[in-house]
């Protein structure tokens, strides 16, 4: 398997910073390296067509959120494979430029275009880093089905912290809800540790 990592949006959050540990665990992390490990822009490493193109391979893409880096996809879509290729939309409504349906909406359409590819599904991960509570992550999965709705994909599933999740009610889920516990902090939240070396999220 391989995890390649185009996202150019979130500085503290790159698979890359995992890359020693998913390697250890047979995963094959693919972005800059050397000077460009912590650029700002998309750049391409040649591995990414051959890993396409490789049938035998499951391939992970973290495009980020906005359309820089589907873009790059978008550069790539003569050796996607569309047709076993899975294009999820992961929605945070607590961001600032995502944070109504008609915003998300039209970040669709924006991504879809850049990629060239249609999104086929949508995770809700609506969040305020330690300060979520239930229902934060609630009206983000209520707004996350209207925004499901009108691109007409499904939504696929819910994304909380492990400590968050006994708090939620998983009748109000039409879609399972993933556990997820955080490995890799940000340099910044008063007296949690940031962690060094880890993965970036754990499924329970």
């Amino acid at each position: 398997m391989a995890l390649v990592d185009l996202d150019v949006v979130k500085p503290y959050f790159r698979s890359r910073a995992a890359r020693e540990f998913m390697a250890e665990r047979g995963v094959a992390v693919v972005a800059p390296t050397g000077e460009f490990i912590h650029a700002d822009l998309p750049i391409i490493v040649p591995e990414i067509r051959g890993l396409l193109r490789d049938p035998h391979r499951k391939v992970l893409m973290d495009v980020g959120g906005d359309d820089s880096g589907a873009r790059v996809v978008g550069s790539l879509r003569d050796v996607v494979p569309v047709d076993d290729t899975e294009h999820l939309l992961v929605l945070n409504f607590r961001r600032p430029f995502t944070d109504s349906v008609a915003s998300a909406v039209a970040m669709v359409r924006e991504i879809e275009a850049a990629a060239r590819l249609p999104i086929t599904g949508v995770i809700s991960n609506t969040h305020l880093m330690s300060e979520t509570t239930p229902s934060v992550v609630v009206d983000g999965y209520r707004l996350a089905l209207e925004t499901a709705r009108q691109v007409e994909v499904p939504v696929v599933s819910v994304a909380v912290e492990d400590e968050l999740a006994p708090a939620l009610d998983p009748t109000v889920f039409c879609c399972p809800v993933f556990a997820m516990s955080r490995i890799i902090r940000p340099p910044f939240g008063g007296q949690r540790e940031t962690r060094r070396v880890g993965p970036l999220f754990v499924l329970n």
